[in-house]
C-alpha cells in the first residue's frame, strides 16, 4: 500500500517510510493512496469474528503486503490483548469501554500496534529511533507502555504543565529506562507545535532518526479503525445493524479512525463529534469557516486541542464530496458546567461513572437522538478512559464508586522524573542535542 502527502498527493511512499518519516517534509499528514472496502461478505459478518481476527483483515486490507501474513497476525495478537465491549446502558444507548488497555485509555489502540509495527521494522544495527509525543493527557501514557524496553528506541514526551491529571503525570514521569518526560510550561498545542517543527529541523533530523507517535502517525489511526467494526459486531450479535457513533474529540484522530473504517464499508449511519469550549470543528460544521484558536484548559484535558492535526486528513477523505462531510458529521460543543451536569445525570441514570470525555459524548447522543428521533437506531458513545485517571472532577459520592486499578496504586510508590522547559523551539532543540 502507497500513502500519499496531504500537501501533495502526488508524494508517494511505502508503509514503512510512512510510520518512520510520521511527518513529511511538506507538513501534510500522510494518508493511504486507495482505501480499499472491504467485503459484503465480511462485512455482514462481522459477528462471526474475534476483535483481534476483525483487527487483521481490516490491517490486511489497508497494508496488503507491507507486512506479511503470519507477521501481522503475531504483531495484532501481541498488541490488540484485551477487549472492548459495548455495554448497553438502556434501550438503543451503548458505551464503547474504550479503557481496558495497560495505561487504562483508548490510546493503547494505537500506540500499543504502532510500537510493534516500529520494532517489527527497526533491523539489528540500524540508527536509534528517537520518537517525540506531545500529549495532553492519555496518549504519553499508553505510547510509554507501548515502548517501555522496545529495543533501540527512546520515546521524548512533552506535556503541558498543571494541565494533566496527577494519574495522567505519573504515568507519564515514572517509567524511567528509554522514556523520558518534559514538562513544557504551555499549552497543549505548543507541546504539538514544538514536535512538528523538530520534523522539519534539519539539524535535528541529521543527528537523530526522529518520529511521532502522535496520532499524526498514520500507525496509531489504522489500529483505531479496530474498536469501530468491533463495535458493530458487538451490536450485530444482538440483532442490531443501524448504529450512530458519538466520539469525544480532541485532536480529530479518534473520529478520523471511525471515518476511515465509513470509508472501508462500515454502515454507520451518523458521526456526532463531541468537544469541549475547544469547539474549532462543531464551529466550522455550522458556518463553513475552518478558524483554529489557542485551546483553553477544561476539565475533559485530552481534548484541550485548538488548531486538531487529524482535520486535514478527514477533509481529504471528503475531498470529492464536501457536502458528504457536513451531513456525515454534526457536532456538539459543552462547556466545564455542563459536563460535571452530564457526569451526574449518568450516575443517577445508570448507577455509571464516566470520565469527563465520556460524559461529553453521551450528552451529544443524547441532545442529538432527541432531536432527531432515532428510535431504530442504536446510539454508542465512547468511553475513552478510566474514570480512575480524573479524581478531581467527581463528587466524593461518585468518586467512592470508582474501583482503582492495580497498575494505578502500583503509581503511587514509583519515583518522578521530568525535566521542565519553555514554549521556546530554541531551549526544546538544544535539549535534544545535549542530551543524545
Amino acid at each position: 500500500m502507497k500513502f500519499y502527502s496531504t500537501n501533495n498527493k502526488d508524494l508517494r511512499v511505502g508503509f514503512k517510510e510512512a510510520v518512520f518519516n510520521s511527518m513529511p517534509q511538506d507538513k501534510g499528514l500522510y494518508m493511504p493512496v486507495e482505501i480499499p472496502r472491504l467485503d459484503d461478505k465480511f462485512l455482514n459478518n462481522l459477528d462471526q469474528y474475534t476483535l483481534p481476527e476483525i483487527a487483521y483483515h481490516v490491517a490486511q486490507n489497508l497494508l496488503g503486503d507491507d507486512i506479511p501474513a503470519d507477521d501481522l497476525k503475531t504483531i495484532i495478537h501481541d498488541a490488540i490483548n484485551f477487549y472492548a465491549p459495548a455495554v448497553k446502558l438502556e434501550e438503543n444507548i451503548y458505551v464503547l469501554e474504550l479503557f481496558h488497555g495497560p495505561s487504562l485509555a483508548f490510546k493503547d489502540f494505537g500506540a500499543r500496534f504502532m510500537s510493534r509495527v516500529m520494532s517489527y521494522f527497526l533491523k539489528e544495527g540500524e540508527k536509534q529511533l528517537d520518537v517525540l509525543v506531545a500529549t495532553s493527557g492519555d496518549t504519553g501514557g499508553a505510547v510509554a507502555l507501548g515502548f517501555l524496553g522496545v529495543p533501540n528506541t527512546r520515546v521524548t514526551i512533552l506535556y503541558p504543565k498543571g494541565k494533566v491529571s496527577q494519574i495522567q503525570e505519573q504515568q507519564l514521569t515514572t517509567n524511567g529506562q528509554n522514556i523520558r518526560a518534559l514538562e513544557i510550561d504551555g499549552t497543549f498545542d505548543d507541546c504539538q507545535a514544538l514536535v512538528k517543527q523538530a520534523f522539519t529541523d534539519n539539524e535535528l533530523n541529521q543527528k537523530f532518526r526522529l518520529t511521532s507517535a502522535n496520532s499524526i502517525n498514520i500507525a496509531r489511526l489504522i489500529p483505531q479503525t479496530f474498536y469501530y467494526f468491533n463495535a458493530y459486531a458487538q451490536l450485530l450479535r444482538q440483532g442490531i445493524n443501524k448504529v450512530i457513533f458519538a466520539v469525544p474529540s480532541g485532536n480529530f484522530g479518534n473520529i478520523g479512525a471511525g471515518l476511515l473504517a465509513w470509508k472501508m464499508g462500515l454502515p454507520v449511519e451518523q458521526f456526532i463529534a463531541a468537544t469541549n469550549a475547544n469547539d474549532t470543528v462543531p464551529a466550522f460544521l455550522k458556518t463553513g469557516v475552518y478558524e483554529p484558536k489557542p485551546s483553553v484548559a477544561t476539565l475533559s484535558n485530552a481534548m484541550d486541542v485548538g488548531n486538531p492535526s487529524n482535520w486535514v486528513r478527514i477533509a481529504n477523505l471528503f475531498d470529492e464530496q464536501p457536502g458528504a462531510l457536513t451531513k456525515l458529521i454534526v457536532g456538539y460543543t459543552y462547556n466545564d458546567e455542563e459536563t460535571l451536569q452530564a457526569i451526574d445525570a449518568i450516575d443517577k441514570a445508570y448507577s455509571y461513572v464516566a470520565c469527563p470525555h465520556t460524559a461529553i459524548a453521551w450528552k451529544a447522543l443524547k441532545e442529538y437522538q432527541q432531536a432527531n428521533h432515532t428510535e431504530d437506531v442504536a446510539g454508542v458513545f465512547l468511553s475513552t478512559a478510566h474514570p480512575c485517571k480524573f479524581p478531581d472532577v467527581f463528587t466524593p459520592e461518585i468518586a467512592d464508586k470508582i474501583d482503582i486499578p492495580a497498575q494505578v496504586k502500583a503509581l503511587e510508590k514509583k519515583e518522578h522524573h521530568a525535566t521542565s522547559l519553555g514554549t521556546g523551539f530554541e531551549e526544546f532543540k538544544g535539549y535534544l542535542l545535549n542530551n543524545a
